[in-house]
């Protein structure tokens, strides 16, 4: 059978290595950019005042107020100090949270990004920005989203904890399982994403026996890089329209609910992408649903939507809204049938796909 597809490479600079991020200061030189704003969560305000310390002259500011879901209330503070440092570049330090602040003000600056992470969230390389006003989630995908230079530093996971990382990293093998089963995959893209995938079986359960373990930290990080980079060239489907309706609408965490929802939607596309997601059930055993939740269990991820608060009231309404304006999906949709899968989810069933 003859192959076609069509693949359009990241441009982004990949600078990856223990210490990467001692050279920040070297890149925004590099860039020709003399003013950069540094960006991270109020609980890692610490770590941004070193990081900027450690730039030096470069920074003219700290902006400590990234939240997750990225609230368009909370971007608009920043672009008033934005405004007020005269900033040119941007410096987002941590996970999720911290690159979609840093993405939301590139995409209305087209300034500068370099993103130095902290977790496995891969949202740094996507040109995609999910953002949050009046109680529901919408995503934007353009070329200003993209950070221009991202510096993976393995070192700086290594004070993650243990299970931050665990539902970081599932967050991230979201992106690449979805990836595979994508309407616009191709071949480099699926390589990436079973090769994330792998880093991620390996790595994860050595970090939950051993968490200072710098291999099993650089894997994962890898891993990270790899299923990102799938996220940014492919679209995605029905799990994360769902995750993005119970991030957006019923302010559920992110990570731990890309973790508890990954099985479900993985086992429900299955049967209509059996050949495309084999690669799911070989890695992680059996089936392909109850394969990611073996794995998800036995490293001690979140397995319930009721452990968010969430009600079965909640589940209608989550569901009604999962189905306006649905993504793409190979395996038909309907209210009914998410609505059950929003059920096993909630309940903590093991899939039977």
């Amino acid at each position: 059978m003859s192959i076609a597809f069509s693949y359009a490479g990241s441009p982004a600079r990949i600078v990856f290595g223990d210490g990467a991020s001692k050279t920040v200061s070297e890149w925004i030189a590099k860039s020709g950019a003399k003013r950069a704003l540094v960006l991270s969560t109020p609980h890692q305000k610490a770590d941004a005042e070193a990081l900027a310390k450690e730039i030096g002259e470069p920074v003219c500011g700290v902006f400590a107020g990234a939240v997750m879901h990225t609230p368009v209330d909370v971007t608009e503070i920043a672009m008033k100090v934005l405004a007020e440092t005269k900033a040119d570049c941007l410096v987002a330090l941590g996970g999720g949270s911290t690159t979609g602040l840093g993405k939301a003000l590139a995409y209305r600056t087209d300034l500068l990004q370099i993103v130095v992470p902290t977790t496995y969230a891969g949202s740094e390389v996507t040109p995609i920005l999910g953002q949050t006003e009046g109680g529901r989630k919408t995503t934007v995908k353009d070329v200003k989203i993209l950070p221009e230079i991202v510096i993976y530093d393995p070192l700086l996971t290594h004070g993650l904890p243990v299970q931050m990382s665990v539902t970081s990293g599932l967050n991230a093998m979201a992106h690449a399982v979805e990836g595979l089963y994508a309407r616009d995959r191709n071949p480099i893209s699926t390589l990436m994403a079973i090769e994330g995938l792998r880093a991620f079986a390996r790595s994860l359960p050595k970090i939950v026996q051993a968490p200072d373990s710098a291999e099993a930290r650089s894997d994962a990080l890898y891993g990270a890089w790899l299923c990102g980079t799938v996220l940014g060239a492919v679209g995605m489907a029905l799990h994360h329209k769902i995750c993005h309706t119970l991030g957006g609408s019923f302010d559920t965490p992110h990570a731990e609910t890309h973790a508890v929802m990954l099985p479900h939607t993985a086992g429900f596309n299955a049967k209509a992408a059996s050949s495309e997601l084999a690669p799911v059930a070989e890695i992680f055993g059996g089936s392909v649903g109850g394969g990611l939740w073996d794995f998800a269990k036995a490293v001690g991820a979140p397995l319930s939507l009721r452990d968010f608060g969430l009600t079965e009231a909640d589940l209608d309404r989550a569901s009604a809204i999962a189905v306006e304006n649905p993504y793409w999906n190979p395996q038909p949709i309907d209210r009914q049938a998410i609505r059950q899968l929003l059920q096993n989810a909630w309940e903590g069933r093991r899939p039977t796909d």
